[in-house]
């Protein structure tokens, strides 16, 4: 099992930049496609950005594409999401996710990730 811990949300303006990071801890991330996913204030969670496994495919929503970059160390087991021009409705709880055995056209689907973090906040607002 993998047990996820996400760090460095906050307060920032439109326009700023932010670093999501997730540590793994129990096992190595290299075995997980691994995924992040936001869940605004009264909406649904929602999909965000996801890297297989293998790192052959990286994944992101039309809504963050060229603005939010996925990341993995593996030395430091730790997952990012590097966040730039961020605009009011990027305000959500950001959760990091992790699983063993999906396949390449389910990485989008929050039903197929068993492991996640416990979310960070991120609010942008002036």
């Amino acid at each position: 099992q993998v047990q996820l811990t996400e760090s460095g949300g906050g307060l920032v303006q439109p326009g700023d930049s932010l670093r999501l990071s997730c540590a793994a801890s129990g096992s190595s991330i290299r075995r997980y496609t691994m995924a992040w996913f936001r869940q605004p204030p009264g909406k649904m969670r929602e999909f965000v950005a996801a890297f297989r496994a293998n790192g052959a495919t990286i994944l992101y929503a039309d809504s963050v594409k060229g603005r939010f970059t996925i990341s993995r160390d593996n030395a430091k087991n730790t997952l990012y999401l590097q966040m730039d021009s961020l605009k009011p409705e990027d305000t959500a709880t950001y959760y990091c996710s992790a699983d063993s055995s999906i396949i390449l056209s389910s990485m989008r689907m929050e039903s197929q990730y068993d492991y996640w973090g416990q979310g960070t906040q991120v609010t942008v607002s002036s």
